[in-house]
């Protein structure tokens, strides 16, 4: 019994040692993240964490545009493949929108078509989107205005917002997503956002090649909220939530609830029918109601690859040939995914826990794949 006191007395000492070196190495963002993913049971984030953190609000209009039910609605039932996968891969939302019309949808795990789940990096498509709203509305010149516009401190790189936007910025960043000690681990749990994304230095010449950094994309939230002065949120309600009809409030994670700056590259908390509004405003060319809420131009220009050598990826956006179909899509963590056929004028909405196991960064799953093919089985029946 003695022991076993002294044991629980020396474990709790090098606790408080690890706790206290923590904080003097300021590594104490790590403390936040055990405590919102591993106290709560998870392994890795998780699509409902945002009330684990402070969030800023995207406010919905006075007038909601619904989607309209397509008169097959939910006339079809899911392949025995999509049904096993949407089970194994903790699927809680599958939406098929066929011209502009919703045409089937399944929620699953207590969801609903309410139900607010994390976007993670489906949000640096709406950052993107955010950046042709400033031009359009004059905040910021053009794709080739420089960063150092903005951050003087970058004035001895070339990087330009466009190269932010296509992921070409050069910055010295390591997108890794399991370990605690990592910059983007650091950018989703410390304090004090801006100051961890202006620590990243550009390190290679920007412009010239894709590299999928999420440090990219924070930065160009952070040029966006200089630009217009203006929070992210509040910019994202008045350009695009409100406009579109958005049928619910939305959140967006904050740093802190002092500096309250968006986590730009991930992180918008809602569901899939709003989500999906995204992928109709550039299937049909920035156009809402025949309301040009984002140059077409821009819009022609973020779905198609800036490098010949990376076809997957334009400004923002993920590009997919599956067979002889041109898909663009929006993509995040876990398998959250917006997919459009602009020549088919079909949507596909699928959030869920997690992707199919072939995982990588800044790599296509099988899941896209399977999610796509069995959608078209089901439309083709």
């Amino acid at each position: 019994m003695k022991f076993i006191k002294k044991l629980f007395k020396w474990l709790m000492a090098l606790l408080a040692i690890i706790i206290i070196a923590l904080y003097i190495f300021d590594y104490e963002y790590i403390l936040r993240g055990v405590k919102v993913v591993y106290f709560t049971g998870h392994k890795t984030a998780f699509i409902d964490d945002y009330p684990y953190f402070e969030n800023d609000t995207i406010k919905k209009g006075d007038t909601v545009d619904e989607w309209p039910i397509h008169k097959n609605y939910n006339s079809v039932q899911p392949t025995e493949k999509l049904s096993t996968v949407n089970k194994d891969w903790g699927t809680i939302a599958y939406v098929i929108i066929k011209n502009d019309s919703i045409w089937f949808e399944t929620y699953y795990d207590g969801f609903n078509a309410a139900s607010k789940t994390n976007s993670f990096s489906m949000a640096k498509s709406i950052t993107s989107a955010l950046l042709g709203k400033a031009i359009m509305d004059g905040y910021i010149k053009n794709l080739d205005q420089p960063l150092s516009d903005f951050y003087p401190q970058y004035n001895y790189a070339k990087t330009t917002v466009g190269d932010l936007s296509s992921m070409a910025s050069g910055l010295d960043w390591v997108e890794h997503y399991t370990s605690p000690f990592s910059v983007t681990a650091r950018a989703n749990y410390d304090d004090d956002l801006a100051e961890t994304i202006l620590n990243q230095k550009v390190v290679k010449t920007p412009g010239e090649s894709f590299e999928y950094l999420s440090g990219s994309t924070q930065l160009l939230g952070m040029v966006l909220k200089k630009a217009t002065g203006k929070t992210l949120s509040n910019y994202l309600s008045e350009s695009f939530w409100k406009p579109m009809g958005a049928a619910n409030d939305a959140y967006w994670q904050v740093d802190d609830e002092d500096n309250q700056l968006a986590k730009a590259f991930c992180c918008i908390a809602s569901n899939a029918r709003d989500f999906a509004r995204f992928g109709k405003l550039y299937k049909d060319n920035g156009k809402w109601n025949g309301k040009q809420l984002l140059d077409s131009a821009f819009v022609k220009k973020s779905i198609t690859p800036r490098f010949k050598e990376s076809p997957e990826y334009g400004y923002g956006w993920w590009l997919k040939n599956v067979g002889d179909k041109h898909f663009f899509m929006m993509r995040g963590h876990l398998g959250q995914y917006v997919i459009v056929e602009p020549e088919d004028n079909v949507i596909i909405v699928r959030l869920g826990h997690k992707k199919s196991p072939d995982q990588g960064i800044g790599k296509f799953t099988n899941d896209i794949t399977v999610y796509i093919e069995e959608a078209y089985k089901m439309m083709n029946k």
